[in-house]
């Protein structure tokens, strides 16, 4: 395994010095599912692991070197689930699609998410995996699902915590580094490097730390430029940074993130729409725009070798075998 050092971000002469020569490849994420809407918001939004690995490959195809996968409950697919047959179902179809896509699992999961299922989703043992870094506060309204989608339901509202604490994350954290999964830091606001911080002095993550911005979520920093470059300020080092902006975000946030040096993350859990009023086709046009913006901005896009060497990961790409239950599952 080659690991690329990071720089210093908040470094003036290191910055001018990248411009000059150079920032680098830019890593594409992909999030290509999201824990809180399915198709009642945009029929492109995968829900099924057949459909999620289909996703990842237009997402691979257009320039994404890593996916992020939220999973839906087969026997309601308007709902999320972090059950392992699930997850490792929809990794194996992943791999199969996207031979060396890097494949990220969330531990937010969704509405109703529960501390063991957090953990026991982990056990698909994904490459890396999303670990939030403090209690996560929203409220919210989940359209209509009519038919003839499955498993239609009338629109409700959400207004729910998820109770992060210190040991929580500890906890999260050991269990990823005891099978060798790298934790990707969704981090909220600037108060949450005090979480980054304490993970570092307890050895629980490893260099180069992997953070991700999220920009314009609720209880989130406000999506603004000088919020992210206050946040990028404050990064410790031997850092890799990302950043996702949420919904009308989506493309500053990222253009930003590209001319200051770090890395993007868009897909259609972020955001369903590609312009006002009209939705993404799929997660693959999502990533072609930033793809494309990335080389105006004359950053090539990374491939899923260099993006494994940037952020530490294993030369191999990691292979993932149905579960032996696959077979009794609904079928796809």
């Amino acid at each position: 395994m080659t690991v690329v050092h990071p720089w210093d971000y908040s470094d003036t002469y290191a910055y001018l010095e990248k411009l000059r020569s150079g920032f680098g490849p830019v890593i594409i994420t992909a999030a290509i599912s999201g824990g809180v809407q399915g198709k009642e918001a945009n029929p492109a939004l995968p829900e099924t692991p057949r459909e999620l690995a289909q996703e990842a490959r237009r997402a691979y195809e257009a320039g994404a070197s890593a996916v992020h996968v939220h999973f839906r409950d087969p026997n309601n697919q308007a709902r999320n689930t972090m059950s392992l047959e699930v997850a490792q179902e929809a990794n194996h179809l992943i791999r199969e699609a996207c031979p060396d896509i890097i494949i990220n699992n969330t531990t937010g999961g969704g509405p109703g998410t529960t501390m063991p299922e957090r953990f026991e989703a982990l056990q698909a043992r994904p490459e890396m995996a999303s670990l939030n870094l403090g209690p996560d506060m929203s409220r919210f309204r989940i359209k209509p699902r009519r038919a003839p989608l499955p498993h239609p339901h009338e629109g409700y509202s959400v207004d729910e915590c998820f109770p992060f604490t210190y040991g929580i994350i500890e906890d999260l954290a050991r269990h990823m580094l005891e099978v060798g999964i790298k934790a990707e830091m969704e981090t909220y606001h600037p108060g949450q490097f005090w979480t980054s911080r304490d993970l570092i002095e307890r050895d629980l993550i490893k260099p180069p730390y992997v953070f991700q911005f999220v920009m314009g979520y609720q209880t989130s920093s406000f999506p603004t430029p000088a919020n992210l470059i206050s946040l990028i300020s404050e990064l410790p080092p031997n850092s890799v940074f990302f950043t996702c902006g949420i919904g009308v975000n989506q493309v500053p946030m990222t253009a930003m993130s590209m001319l200051l040096g770090g890395h993007v993350r868009v897909g259609l859990e972020d955001n369903v729409y590609y312009r006002r009023g009209q939705l993404f086709e799929s997660n693959g046009q999502a990533v072609e725009r930033v793809a494309r913006l990335a080389r105006e901005f004359d950053r090539a896009v990374a491939t899923p070798a260099q993006t494994r060497a940037i952020l530490g990961l294993s030369d191999e790409p990691r292979r993932f075998e149905l579960p032996v239950t696959a077979g009794t599952m609904p079928a796809q």
